[in-house]
């Protein structure tokens, strides 16, 4: 934890010396406004993580990749809370409700110029690989993103491709961070593809956390509403596994739920939850989930660095993997 603070400090004060102009204000203030809706700040520390791994001198190196993943996430959140007429973020406005779409669109924009300014700021020799990298990234998070919007007008969803879809959308983003930070640190490539593949399994359980929390977690440690994926008739892994096995006697009720909302049907929740319970749906999940953090670990374990070097990145796992919100 105290390594988590002292790279957060570094981050946030090298963040405060990146200038955006005061004018146009339009096209500046919403980025310094979602830049301030600090949430935890994983993936710039992820980046600064990676390079100690391999290298303690290369941190502050570092520092301008970690920034182009920060600006990157923050460039993409703006643009999905458009796509998903999101009126929060953090518990404050979304940046399209306090400005409109068009501010939003054009700031969007702005912040993903911006990463790349920071990345051409990173050593010359490592720019050709993180660009290659952040690139192939880019391009996979907005396919993620794509098919999340495509799951929301199929009927059924399988297993194997909503864990595709957030491996696209969210996880791929977190090995990305790791593996930048070791390509700064000069890491042979089977160390930065094994790092790699630790983020982005973890970033597949910690997905999967998040969805079983939404139904199963402490409604006053998670900080949102309970159930809110089910009223929303999200496919998640819980209600992706419970199409797959849910018998022709509970497809009737099941499609019966998804009709309704919490005014036409107030147990909504409830009701889907005894689905849940029938089929014993939250033991699978968790399943899936372990067996994630599992294959993370075992990435993680097998790079070649001693094991007091890779304490501080299996603590952050753990606290990733036992959270309670």
């Amino acid at each position: 934890m105290f390594q988590e603070l002292v790279h957060a400090k570094a981050f946030q004060s090298y963040l405060e010396k990146i200038d955006f102009p005061s004018v146009p204000q339009y096209l500046y203030d919403p980025i310094r406004y979602i830049l301030s809706l600090s949430g935890k700040r994983i993936r710039p520390l992820l980046v600064l993580m990676g390079a100690e791994l391999f290298d303690d001198s290369a941190i502050k190196q570092a520092l301008p990749a970690s920034a182009a993943i920060e600006f990157f996430h923050n460039f993409s959140l703006i643009h999905d809370d458009i796509m998903d007429v999101a009126p929060l973020r953090r518990g404050e406005p979304t940046v399209h409700q306090k400005w409109n779409d068009n501010v939003a669109i054009l700031s969007g924009d702005a912040l993903l110029i911006k990463a790349y300014q920071e990345l051409a700021k990173c050593p010359i020799d490592k720019i050709p690989a993180l660009l290659h990298l952040f690139n192939a990234t880019s391009l996979e998070v907005c396919e993620g993103q794509q098919y999340d919007m495509d799951f929301e007008e199929r009927a059924q969803v399988s297993e194997t491709a909503y864990i595709e879809m957030i491996r696209l959308k969210t996880s791929v983003l977190l090995g990305c961070a790791l593996q930048m930070g070791a390509i700064v640190a000069g890491a042979d490539e089977r160390s930065q593809a094994l790092l790699y593949d630790f983020g982005v399994n973890l970033g597949i359980a910690f997905q999967l956390q998040d969805d079983i929390l939404d139904v199963y977690g402490d409604p006053q440690s998670f900080g949102k509403q309970i159930g809110g994926d089910i009223l929303s008739n999200k496919k998640t892994i819980l209600f992706v596994k419970l199409q797959e096995l849910i018998s022709s006697t509970d497809q009737e009720e099941l499609e019966y739920l998804l009709r309704q909302n919490i005014d036409s049907e107030p147990e909504k929740v409830e009701k889907m939850m005894g689905l849940y319970a029938k089929y014993d749906i939250q033991t699978l999940a968790i399943y899936q989930k372990e067996k994630f953090t599992t294959i993370a670990y075992e990435k993680l374990t097998e790079i070649q660095v001693g094991t007091e070097k890779k304490q501080a990145l299996f603590s952050l796992a753990d606290a990733l993997m036992h959270r309670v919100q």
